[in-house]
């Protein structure tokens, strides 16, 4: 029944993942039986019992590779290999998932050493706690999917930890509750499971590994070289968090939240990529002293850009007068009208929908021929309008005159060192 309980959790915890499900991972840890190996061994370290710790290795290596193996081969009968957002959160452990697996395995030593009984309520905790499986069933997906070292070596180190640590955490209290007491080391004997006492070589081994504090020894270097790598993963993500922290400050310096659109921050190991979508323009010093200014803080390149759609009078203006139409009467009248007649309804769509605050219009000039009509318009602004802006009057302006096929072609003209910023508007058919 051990094995085939490997197998069922093995599959249950690989079809979760990929189907980005906790629900179906959580079930999956209910059912794997990797702590009876893992209490085992934690047990021979405390009681200083190497047959019992050579069989309970033995049967933890078979599991964990049998666990792979099955993943590996459900993978690869899946049809495709998407990494869900539950499998890359396995691939990049730090020094918490380590604290946690040692909290973990304190618990899960309790409740053995308490019996069955007295612990029944606490075992699902701390199965789901351990969260065994799941890692080797992200193993298993990197060796499915393509033999993806990247995603085999991230979970890999997260099963590492977990294991370390629920074996220090047992040997940690199984010590604490007499089970290197003299009187068990005595009834022991150093005897081999046959009953003949063991000689030679193998019983200084014994002897060697009977000693308390080489044991022990022994469980702080597989700690601390576990923790090695974990505490850089920790200094990473805390790096990570602190230079958002900081991004996101300065944007709200940049732009204010009302007038953001859209924001996309990606902070990597040596750059950050800022793309920002607003309804305000930012002068391109104040980009530029932004830029340094996360430079200097983060210690990161800064990629930063920002688009503006339209500023913030222009849009509501021509969003408000986009809702207005005109009749399909006064459409067909256009259409065989004289030209100074187009001329007048053309001045007065203009005076209707332009934003003459922000671009007051210096001139315009209707011109038609045999391709259609072209409105080319002069106006005054110290920015040009906008991509977004033109195409939003171009719409309002074919709505209005009833010209499907109307060319709008707008030129900004300088403001005058004075300041003059004034409407003129004539015209010529």
């Amino acid at each position: 029944s051990y094995w085939l309980e490997i197998i069922f959790s093995a599959g249950i915890a690989t079809l979760g993942l990929i189907e980005n499900s906790p629900a179906v991972i959580i079930g999956a840890m209910l059912i794997s039986p990797l702590m009876g190996p893992i209490m085992a061994t934690g047990l021979a370290l405390a009681a200083g019992d190497l047959y019992l710790g050579i069989r309970a290795l033995t049967n933890l290596l078979a599991s964990v590779a049998l666990s792979i193996a099955f993943s590996g081969l459900v993978v690869w009968l899946v049809p495709f290999h998407s990494a869900t957002s539950e499998i890359i959160s396995r691939t990049t452990p730090n020094l918490l998932d380590l604290a946690i697996a040692l909290f973990s395995g304190l618990a899960g030593s309790v409740v053995v050493c308490r019996g069955r009984e007295d612990g029944v309520t606490a075992i699902p905790g701390v199965a789901i706690a351990v969260a065994l499986m799941p890692p080797l069933g992200v193993m298993g997906f990197g060796l499915g999917s393509g033999v993806n070292l990247e995603i085999i070596g991230g979970a890999g180190l997260l099963f590492l930890t977990n294991l370390v640590a629920i074996v220090a955490s047992a040997f940690l209290v199984f010590l604490l509750v007499g089970m290197s007491a003299p009187e068990v080391q005595s009834s022991r004997g150093g005897a081999h499971p046959s009953g003949k006492p063991s000689s030679g070589v193998f019983a200084r081994i014994l002897a060697a590994g009977a000693k308390l504090h080489w044991r022990a020894a022994m469980i702080l270097i597989l700690l601390a070289s576990i923790a090695i790598p974990l505490q850089r993963a920790l200094l990473q993500v805390a790096s990570e968090t602190s230079a958002r922290e900081i991004v996101e400050g300065d944007l709200r310096r940049l732009v204010p939240p009302g007038a953001v659109v859209s924001q996309q921050v990606t902070v990597g190991k040596d750059e950050i990529v800022i793309r920002l979508i607003s309804t305000r323009r930012v002068p391109g010093s104040k980009m530029a002293q932004v830029r340094e200014d996360l430079k200097l803080r983060t210690g990161r390149d800064i990629d930063l850009s920002v688009d503006a759609i339209a500023t913030g009078s222009a849009l509501a203006a021509l969003v408000a007068h986009l809702t207005r139409s005109s009749s399909p009467a006064a459409e067909d009248h256009k259409a065989n009208q004289p030209r100074q007649e187009l001329l007048d309804e053309v001045r007065e769509a203009i005076q209707q929908i332009w934003p003459l605050s922000d671009a007051p219009i210096q001139g315009f000039d209707v011109v038609t021929g045999t391709t259609g009509t072209t409105i080319d318009v002069r106006y005054q602004a110290r920015n040009a309008l906008d991509d977004v802006s033109i195409h939003l009057l171009l719409q309002s302006l074919r709505s209005k005159l009833g010209m499907p096929d109307l060319i709008l072609n707008a030129e900004r003209v300088q403001p005058s060192p004075a300041g003059n910023r004034s409407s003129v508007l004539s015209g010529k058919p």
